[in-house]
């Protein structure tokens, strides 16, 4: 019953992602651009003249990080993999084992494993955190003790987080 209602999960976050258009075609993102040219109209005592102010950048710009510096040098599957990761850790909690599995699953994204594991190297993610929103997400669907809880969530057979994981779920859920 446990892994049914955890592979209908992983059915119905692919199929959502799918419905939006998600899966493997990620979004751009927009960049802003750096400078807005705007034109004034001032007026002197006998003449009318147009003035081009430019804007000047109110923020530095802040040195880029080494994961940007190194973008280029990361192959584009890898750097596809670690957006899919993103895109699955902002729908749904996954356990670090449970994402490997998505990104290289034939059923999910078919990534190879250097890929995945790239991108659970470079995802920031909070895995304690991800194991207490799975359990608060199993609590809204149906009751559970909390050993019934702290199996599902460290099972291989369920979410595979750890045990360290689960029991902080188990600690930190609220009343």
């Amino acid at each position: 019953m446990k892994k049914i209602l955890s592979i209908l999960l992983m059915v119905l976050l692919i199929a959502f992602m799918t419905a939006c258009g998600l899966e493997e075609e990620g979004q751009a993102a927009v960049e802003p651009e750096e400078t807005e040219v705007v034109e004034a109209e001032t007026e002197t005592d006998a003449d009318e003249e147009t003035d081009v102010v430019e804007e000047e950048e109110t923020e530095p710009e802040e040195p880029a990080e080494p994961a940007e510096q190194e973008a280029d040098d990361v192959p584009r599957e890898y750097q596809n993999a670690l957006r899919a990761a993103e895109n699955y850790i902002s729908f749904m909690p996954f356990s670090e084992k449970g994402l490997f599995e998505q990104l290289t699953s034939e059923y999910g994204d078919k990534y190879p494993e250097e890929a995945a594991q790239y991108a659970i190297e470079n995802i920031e993610v909070d895995y304690n955190e991800q194991a207490l929103k799975s359990a608060i997400s199993y609590l809204e669907m149906m009751p559970m003790s909390d050993q019934e809880l702290l199996e599902q969530l460290s099972s291989e057979y369920g979410e595979q987080f750890t045990n360290e994981q689960a029991q902080y779920a188990i600690d930190n859920l609220p009343n």
